[in-house]
């Protein structure tokens, strides 16, 4: 029986002998999930704020916010980091800034301070919407333009969603330093119709105009302006550790009179890029001339 039984199976450690590996399951590796989780957790923390908003907590209706907007900040450049970037995430990031930015701000508003049973009191949140969406289109739109010049590409073409939607809560970062400090007049003001309605017009005006604003991704610093750069930057985290909600209605102020600035360095560079284009093209012509100058002087007369 020992002839016709079939040999053992050589053991595994045998040289030459190859062990079968198991498949690997076919998909995205984890690493490019991370920069979606936490497009998701935005979205979460900005839906929360409506939540919040609706109990009447609107301190922590504005933390919410800030948390989507540090978020918001981190998604891109972490897909970029982990090479995570996709189609896919775009859109997604572009929703997600809808709601957190185009939404929940002016919904948080009409509970803060706007009537909700006046006529004309609505008008505004709609146009701020409405802007966002128009924005954020556009942003999309432009991601397919491949003839965008080198200049541009350190500046946004209107304010950007996060920072559009910090600028129409001023209102209400101005009322919660008014309330923290006791300024009932201050407070009182803060919940008034006309500001909120002219801080959502005003910040939806700027979200889908062409004003090119610094986006800091390609931002260089000059060498003489670090040193005051990081001393301000400083100063204003102590003042953002004592006084939060002051030191973000500032920045919403600070960030408005920064635009006639980047709109300046804006066409300082076209001008520049321009100007270069200009000569480059003046030389080749010149050269082309000159060529042609000289083989019509070789030429032999008959």
């Amino acid at each position: 029986m020992s002839e016709t039984s079939p040999p053992s199976p050589p053991p595994l450690s045998k040289p030459g002998h190859f062990i079968k590996r198991r498949a690997r399951a076919r998909g995205l590796s984890f690493n490019r999930l991370i920069p979606n989780l936490l497009t998701m957790l935005g979205l979460c923390a900005g839906l929360n704020a409506m939540k919040f908003a609706l109990l009447n907590h609107f301190q922590q209706a504005a933390l919410a916010l800030l948390i989507a907007a540090c978020i918001d900040g981190l998604d891109g450049r972490i897909a970029r980091i982990l090479k995570g970037t996709s189609r896919f995430g775009a859109e997604f990031d572009s929703l997600s800034d809808f709601v957190c930015f185009g939404v929940v701000p002016p919904f948080v508003l009409c509970l803060w301070g706007l009537p909700i049973t006046s006529r004309f009191a609505f008008i505004p949140c709609v146009m701020f919407t409405v802007c966002m969406a128009l924005r954020l289109a556009r942003f999309n739109a432009s991601l397919d333009d491949h003839d965008k010049p080198d200049y541009a590409a350190g500046f946004f073409s209107g304010v950007p969603a996060p920072a559009g939607g910090g600028m129409a809560l001023f209102p209400l970062f101005l009322g919660l330093e008014a309330h923290h400090n006791g300024w009932t007049k201050l407070e009182a003001f803060s919940h008034s119709p006309v500001l909120i309605a002219s801080c959502l017009i005003l910040t939806a005006c700027l979200l889908v105009s062409t004003l090119p604003v610094w986006s800091f991704k390609n931002f260089k610093v000059p060498s003489y302006a670090i040193l005051p750069i990081l001393l301000g930057t400083g100063l204003y985290a102590a003042v953002l550790v004592a006084e939060p909600w002051g030191a973000l209605a500032a920045a919403g102020i600070i960030y408005l009179f920064l635009l006639p600035f980047s709109r300046q360095s804006y066409w300082r560079l076209r001008r520049k890029a321009e100007a270069s284009h200009t000569a480059y093209s003046e030389s080749a012509a010149a050269g082309t001339g000159g060529e042609a100058q000289t083989s019509s002087a070789n030429t032999p007369k008959a």
